[in-house]
């Protein structure tokens, strides 16, 4: 073989070896991929193992947390603990939807999860959405968010003797209006251009809408009777004052 055609062929040969090799790294990643790899995550955190996060999660990642707290990836993987004793809990991933576009990658899901505390099993939901970058040939999450789905409480008892107290008009300005009526041991509550909804008991004195995040109390005057209706929303209070 001439020196001419040796060094044609061996050109040829590493051009290729380029270029496969070049399509190797390039490969999109799949939904099925993200998916194994983010519940390997959620497979490490009842045990506290943090090698998943250092492994998947970019240095420069952001998270923000179902509690409110922006962390980075030393504030996310100082946060990984194990679950105290006789705590012990999964998480599963369920209805993933993904959207993948050359080096960026969106995995979006809810996260269902069990936790049994000393016998006593808890369920909660939650949705995650995370972005997933490739750079230097790694896919690695860049941003993560978490919600937590709103769940009614547990219902309790109420003290149906108090309902005659509670019940009236209430008025929070001259166009809004409602009314607190009862019926067969049940409490109902009735804004001005709206159905009727029951107040269901979480207990004796604390009520709840099925399905609306809050909570429904009555405020007393000095002399002990019924004289606002507070509606409570995420710790802050919007009072109804009693007008008959």
């Amino acid at each position: 073989m001439s020196r001419t055609i040796y060094l044609l062929v061996m050109l040829f040969s590493v051009g290729i070896a380029v270029i496969f090799s070049a399509g190797a790294r390039e490969t999109p990643i799949t939904q099925e991929e993200l998916v194994r790899n983010t519940q390997e995550i959620f497979d490490a955190v009842a045990p506290g193992n943090p090698e998943p996060f250092k492994k998947y999660f970019a240095d420069d990642a952001m998270f923000f947390d179902e509690k409110g707290r922006n962390m980075d990836k030393a504030a996310l993987v100082k946060d990984i603990q194990p679950l105290p004793q006789g705590y012990s809990g999964s998480i599963k991933i369920v209805q993933p939807k993904s959207h993948i576009e050359d080096n960026v990658a969106v995995l979006s899901y809810d996260l269902d999860e069990t936790e049994v505390v000393f016998g006593q099993k808890l369920k909660a939901r939650y949705h995650e959405t995370d972005t997933w970058m490739r750079r230097a040939g790694k896919w690695q999450i860049v941003a993560g968010q978490v919600l937590r789905y709103y769940e009614d409480p547990a219902p309790g008892k109420a003290d149906t003797s108090k309902f005659p107290a509670f019940m009236g008009t209430y008025r929070l300005s001259s166009e809004r209006t409602l009314t607190i009526t009862a019926a067969d041991g049940h409490l109902y509550e009735q804004r001005s251009g709206r159905a009727r909804e029951e107040l269901i008991p979480e207990a004796s004195d604390i009520f709840f809408r099925k399905g609306v995040e809050g909570r429904t109390l009555f405020g007393t005057d000095g002399s002990g009777k019924v004289a606002t209706l507070i509606d409570r929303r995420n710790n802050e209070d919007i009072i109804w004052t009693k007008v008959k």
